[in-house]
């Protein structure tokens, strides 16, 4: 869930901390209580990829590498298919919300829903797969700093550098998705719309023109806009065009000559970025339009018959994706991805976000038997 930080992580300036180590046998839940112990805030993640990277050196018939921060192991049987299985390592910052604690059939903490919990189904499913004849190879990605600027995002670090390590023919991403399946992802613009004024005295505005005043016209429109809804693969993705920042103003006494509306827009993935922008400027043509940022989103793939089948095996109705996540990465390389983790995703980065123990042990159980049964 892509973001921007606030301030330098504050681990990154202290001495590296000594990984401690991560018990594989343990069940899932206890996995996911020790991995939200161990703080791995955006940039500081190295003592938990360290004890991730130790952990699965030890399992048997899996290649391992490094990459910074990021781990991926991999079986080589030789098989025609093969699965990635993805998470990140990293978190926001703490809010309070260390060490984690249980509470009835809850377990709270930094981290729990987004996506220690998902980290842990999958190194759980690493110790299951390992020396175990399969049907199909599996890659296990666990990757750095998914939640802050996106060119440090380990995934895109590797798909730059090693590509090679996340060719698959479908790709898990555990991201918090309730155990379900939500199917590709939305793609997003940032664009900065361009409302012209004329600068004048505050006490002659008559003499200029007000941008700030002249930019209502762009609010009102917004206001009216009516999103559309995209059904794909049976799916129904529902766009968004909001206002989410509006910049006017030189000086107390001064009548701007200029207000930027900052615009973020949520597209269906059917769309490319380029679709977008023109559908965008085909809205505002009389404006100034300045794309700032913009990534595509992912199809959901469900037609694929490796996507089917696990839709089928999980017994789940699959959900669209509304946001932008990391599948988005794997569609760029040709791998069609599904979000499917433990965890409410309305709980991210909320202080008191916690994982239900039933819906992470229920996740990796139908992974599990997924990998293995078939």
């Amino acid at each position: 869930m892509v973001g921007r930080p606030l301030r330098t992580p504050l681990r990154t300036q202290t001495r590296r901390r000594t990984a401690v180590p991560l018990d594989l046998a343990a069940d899932v839940v206890t996995l996911t209580e020790a991995l939200v112990d161990m703080p791995s805030e955006s940039g500081a993640e190295g003592p938990l990829a360290d004890a991730v990277e130790a952990a699965l050196r030890a399992l048997p018939g899996l290649d391992v590498e490094r990459v910074g921060n990021s781990v991926v192991a991999r079986t080589d049987a030789g098989h025609g298919e093969r699965v990635v299985i993805a998470g990140h390592l990293d978190t926001v910052p703490e809010a309070g919300n260390l060490p984690a604690r249980r509470d009835g059939e809850r377990l709270y903490g930094l981290g729990a829903c987004d996506m220690k919990a998902g980290v842990a189904v999958a190194l759980k499913l690493a110790a299951a797969v390992a020396g175990r004849p399969l049907h199909r190879d599996v890659t296990f990605a666990f990757y750095e700093c998914e939640e802050i600027v996106g060119d440090r995002n380990g995934l895109a670090v590797i798909a730059a550098r090693r590509p090679e390590l996340l060719a698959g023919d479908l790709a898990l991403l555990l991201e918090p998705s309730d155990a379900g399946v939500e199917a590709g992802c939305q793609g997003f613009l940032l664009a900065d719309i361009v409302v012209p004024g004329q600068r004048a005295h505050t006490a002659r505005a008559w003499m200029g023109a007000n941008a700030a005043h002249l930019a209502g016209d762009v609010l009102t429109r917004l206001h009216a806009h009516e999103p559309e809804r995209i059904r794909i693969d049976g799916l129904e993705y529902r766009e968004g065009l909001n206002a989410v920042a509006v910049r006017a103003g030189v000086s107390s006494n001064v009548v701007p000559d200029e207000c930027v509306v900052t615009v973020n827009l949520r597209f269906a993935p059917s769309r490319s970025p380029e679709q977008a922008e023109a559908y965008l400027r085909g809205l505002f043509p009389e404006y100034e339009l300045r794309v700032t940022e913009a990534e595509p989103g992912a199809l959901p793939g469900l037609d694929r018959p490796m996507a089917a089948g696990l839709v089928k095996a999980l017994g789940v109705e699959p959900r669209p994706k509304l946001g932008w996540t990391d599948v988005a990465r794997f569609a760029a390389l040709g791998t069609p991805a599904l979000n499917c983790g433990p965890g409410d995703p309305q709980l991210a980065h909320t202080p008191g976000e916690f994982v239900p123990m039933a819906e992470v042990r229920a996740c990796e159980e139908r992974l599990r038997d997924w990998l293995l049964g078939q």
